[in-house]
């Protein structure tokens, strides 16, 4: 089976980074990119070249565990797999490649016995700190073979509370990314989403906080009522005109079925999928829903992951979140193409928009470091120096004011970035150097085959560190890899001048800079 350019481009990035680097990489690739080929690809290159290697491909799904190892018996048929997987009732470990539930593999780890390379679909779920199932599987696997390499696959490479998943302490120690969402979608792998501003909004006033993320129980309670579920109902009916398959995610099980009884009185066909929905029922409502015959299908929590349904041309995003990682795996379950419209519409109640930015590239947070002030306030009363988490003063009782509530803001500009009004350009040449402005930086000039067009000037802050480092370098590693050039080997500028410039880019206008959404070679 051949693979596309971009998923070559991943199998090549892997080899030479297996070849030059000793850490244990993560590769990061968007929803609908197809990782199960990529990772099907892996493992026949890794056995047709090492054949006594022997590989175990965790995830924390069924429905992925099967999805990767039919993908790899079309890739290479009569593969030496086993599926060891408590969910699909199936219990071997394979000769040479062992597709695993992590939940089912963690409890008998010790019958896999030497192990030289774990693959872990959906890595940005491994806990940062040194605890949880993935971590007892490698940390076990480890102490039977040190040299064991790790290599991870997710679509979001950040956690939340945490930041990137190569931030201390991680299990990763680099991020490859191959390809971007927006180049996928300008190169017609992946559909694009479209946003609208909702009317239904709604009051996060008594929502608490706590690890970072909204509590579920206060979203319940404040967003799962008979009133908003009708509106939101409502508004998608009106919204979603003639589009037919639609998938919402609500906050909670029981805001899952009230959403889709409020869809049910308005005529739609609406069924819902929570965690406790038996095995057999779930797969005959998502072959109902993949077929048609279910028009709208609600859900809490299950199917940001692991879950494909090309035609979903509706997201109804019901769910608040903090986290960057849930906002683009629910979103991303609407990039796939589809058979009757060009785009997914995304209906974004929950404002996640506002909180993350362009899903394309959402904004990750790091936690605060303990190196500020003290979490501490001053009691106006008596001076008493008190912990911002108190609501009385220990000495005077003095009470004080309730904090603010947080504040939804519903979207009502794009979702993707670009949308801003990308413009295209011939290009004749481009002249590359590095620009120091207190921190050095790569810089391009692209020069228009048009007398009167701009010169579009493109940075790359490879230098700087953090996500800055980590978006300049994904940016810059499709250029490199046109004369087979690594960032870590990028000594001078000039090195990149060798490379032909692209014949087109599409650009758009951020202030008085520009942006550089996608180049066509």
């Amino acid at each position: 089976m051949a693979l596309r350019d971009y998923q070559q481009q991943a199998i090549e990035d892997l080899v030479r980074y297996f070849q030059t680097q000793s850490g244990d990489p993560c590769l990061v690739m968007p929803t609908g990119s197809g990782k199960s080929h990529v990772i099907a690809a892996w493992c026949k290159w890794v056995l047709t070249n090492w054949g006594d290697q022997r590989i175990l491909m965790l995830t924390h799904v069924r429905e992925l565990i099967q999805q990767n190892a039919q993908k790899m018996r079309e890739h290479w048929p009569g593969a030496p797999l086993g599926i060891y997987s408590a969910g699909l009732r199936q219990r071997e470990a394979g000769e040479s490649i062992t597709f695993a539930g992590i939940q089912s593999i963690a409890a008998k780890v010790e019958i896999l016995g030497r192990v030289d390379m774990v693959m872990i679909d959906e890595a940005h779920r491994i806990n940062h700190n040194e605890a949880g199932n993935y971590r007892k599987v490698v940390d076990y696997l480890r102490g039977i073979n040190p040299e064991m390499r790790v290599v991870g696959l997710t679509a979001t490479p950040y956690r939340l509370g945490h930041g990137y998943i190569t931030d201390p302490p991680a299990l990763f120690t680099d991020l490859i990314e191959p390809i971007g969402v927006l180049d996928l979608m300008h190169q017609g792998y992946l559909a694009p989403l479209r946003s609208v501003q909702t009317a239904t909004r709604f009051d996060l006033s008594e929502v608490r906080k706590r690890g970072g993320e909204f509590v579920e129980g206060d979203l319940d309670k404040a967003l799962n009522t008979n009133r908003l579920n009708d509106a939101v109902a409502a508004e998608i009916v009106e919204r979603a005109g003639d589009r037919r398959s639609w998938l919402v995610f609500g906050v909670s099980v029981a805001h899952a079925y009230g959403l889709r009884d409020s869809l049910r009185q308005l005529g739609v066909s609406a069924e819902t999928i929570v965690g406790t929905t038996p095995a057999q029922e779930r797969d005959d409502i998502i072959a109902d829903f993949r077929a048609g015959r279910i028009q709208a299908l609600t859900n809490a929590n299950v199917l940001t992951t692991g879950f494909d349904a090309p035609n979903v041309d509706v997201i109804a995003a019901c769910r608040p979140t903090m986290s960057a990682s849930l906002y683009v795996q629910m979103l991303g379950r609407g990039s796939r193409l589809k058979e009757h419209v060009k785009d997914c519409l995304v209906l974004d109640f929950a404002g996640l928009t506002h909180t993350h930015g362009f899903f394309d590239a959402p904004v990750v947070k790091k936690p605060k470091s303990g190196t500020g002030d003290m979490p501490v306030k001053v009691c106006p009363e008596c001076d008493t120096l008190c912990h911002t988490s108190v609501r009385e003063c220990p000495q005077c009782g003095f009470k004080f004011p309730e904090p603010k509530p947080p504040k939804l803001v519903l979207n009502d500009g794009p979702i993707m970035s670009d949308e801003l009004g990308a413009s295209t350009m011939d290009v004749d040449t481009w002249r590359w150097d590095v620009h120091d402005n207190g921190k050095p930086m790569l810089r391009v000039r692209y020069y228009p085959k048009s007398l009167t067009g701009d010169i579009v000037t493109e940075y790359f802050t490879i230098w700087h560190g953090g996500g800055a480092s980590y978006h300049a370098a994904n940016r810059l590693r499709p250029i490199l890899s046109k004369i087979g050039l690594q960032i870590d080997n990028l000594s001078d500028a000039s090195q990149l001048n060798a490379i032909p410039p692209p014949k087109a880019i599409n650009y758009s206008r951020e202030g008085k800079f520009f942006r550089v959404v996608s180049r066509t070679f």
